[in-house]
């Protein structure tokens, strides 16, 4: 296919049941779809070429042969020679250098599985932001990352581990790629790669490495064992996500950032269609079809909701926080189906099991993962509202007929908004156009 051809190896007949054994594969790969390489122009700083490497969710095994699966992991080593001035970083828990060779050692001590193996090599300095985290960054980026992010880190995570346990990888460090990264940013383990862009804007940049810390958990800890259920990495993680702004910045500021995401899943459902499959949590991945083609809003938005259901069902996040926790400690380096998460949720609230809470009438699981359309509960949003009315009667404003531009112009202060704010009022005035004159 275009995502490459099986490699199939013939064991000796004489090997026994659990026996260890070596195999030992001589490659070389040239370009492919995991790897980028940037000539000087592409950086920042325009001083020295740049290379990176994205795996997810298949393209890893264009990098190197892997089990290119989320159901299979592994730890890793690898040598990495370079031309002096370059630096070399990779998603691992040690690291060494061998400065007369110019050759960095790598190895990962912990199972992951093959998209979270990551490198990437250039112009590239570091700053320690805390006692456990740092930002590389060409030269150039790098005082700004500091002061966007210094003892920031630290306070996410410390918040992270209060709810679901220790933070399990040793260092979370951070590193801004050039603008042609493709994503926002992933969340490998010890390095999460980020796009130097969202530097411009505060929330989005807390909002999006925050959601990268809960993937150390929920994705990197414990993964999605298939790739039709991605929303067992990122419908959790970004539950954990929510549970650690309100941990930070207060509830208001979580049900804003959810309602222009939950504003945004319902536009994606008008243009797609509510029976279209790809709205299902469980999708079907048809043969030859690039699993990265099935990540999409319900993956997160559409998960994140099942997620927050099932915490409502305990009456008090705080009771579903300890769940998580027992679930994390449970399955921490091994790949998940759905149905582990939902035994384990049962088992954990005995009560609930006794309730048949999985065949309620309109909500039940196989419902949540099989019915295509909406989520079918979306969460309470009222705390936003101190941050969300006024977004509501600007755009009332806005849209009213005839539109009385002074009132519109003098309603608020607009300098004072967040970001969010603006965003959200923004893609309703979209979503109501045409605008009246």
């Amino acid at each position: 296919t275009d995502y490459g051809s099986s490699l199939t190896l013939s064991l000796p007949a004489a090997l026994q049941p659990h026996q260890p054994f070596q195999i030992i594969v001589r490659y070389t790969t040239a370009d492919g779809p995991a790897i980028w390489w940037l000539d000087p122009e592409l950086t920042y700083g325009n001083a020295k070429p740049f290379v990176f490497t994205q795996g997810h969710s298949v393209c890893n095994r264009s990098f190197f042969p892997c089990f290119d699966t989320p159901a299979v992991k592994c730890t890793y080593s690898a040598t990495v020679k370079a031309p002096a001035g370059i630096q070399v970083l990779m998603s691992a828990t040690q690291s060494t250098y061998l400065e007369e060779e110019g050759v960095y050692q790598f190895y990962m001590e912990y199972p992951v599985p093959a998209y979270l193996v990551a490198l990437v090599a250039g112009d590239l300095i570091h700053a320690d932001i805390g006692p456990r985290s740092r930002v590389w960054a060409e030269p150039c980026l790098l005082p700004t990352a500091i002061s966007k992010l210094s003892g920031m880190v630290e306070r996410w995570l410390t918040a992270a581990e209060s709810l679901y346990g220790p933070y399990i990888w040793g260092r979370y460090d951070i590193v801004f790629l050039p603008p042609s990264f493709p994503i926002v940013a992933m969340e490998n383990p010890c390095l999460t790669f980020i796009i130097s862009s969202i530097l411009e804007s505060d929330e989005f940049l807390i909002i999006d490495v925050i959601h990268e810390v809960a993937h150390s958990w929920f994705g990197n800890a414990v993964t999605n064992a298939t790739w039709e259920e991605m929303w067992l990495s990122e419908g959790l993680a970004t539950y954990a996500q929510r549970r650690i702004t309100t941990e930070t910045y207060g509830a208001a500021f979580t049900c804003l950032e959810t309602a222009f995401r939950l504003d945004a899943l319902h536009r994606q459902m008008k243009l797609l269609g509510e029976d279209n499959p790809v709205s299902k949590l469980q999708v079907k991945l048809e043969p030859g079809v690039n699993p990265s083609n099935l990540m999409n809003l319900f993956t997160y938005e559409k998960g994140y909701c099942f997620v927050y259901y099932l915490s409502q069902l305990c009456g008090d996040p705080r009771h579903f926080d300890s769940f998580l926790r027992a679930y994390i400690e449970k399955y921490k380096f091994t790949s998940v189906v759905a149905q582990d998460l939902l035994d384990s949720f049962l088992n954990f609230f005995p009560e609930l099991k006794e309730q048949c809470v999985e065949s309620k009438a309109g909500l039940e699981f196989e419902r949540w993962l099989n019915a295509t359309g909406p989520p079918l509960a979306e969460p309470d949003l009222s705390q936003g509202s101190s941050l969300t009315r006024p977004v509501e009667m600007l755009f009332k404003l806005w849209t009213t007929e005839p539109l009385d531009s002074v009132a519109a112009a003098s309603s608020v202060d607009l300098t004072k908004w967040r970001t969010f704010q603006t965003v959200l009022f923004l893609d309703r005035l979209l979503d109501g156009s045409p605008l009246p004159h």
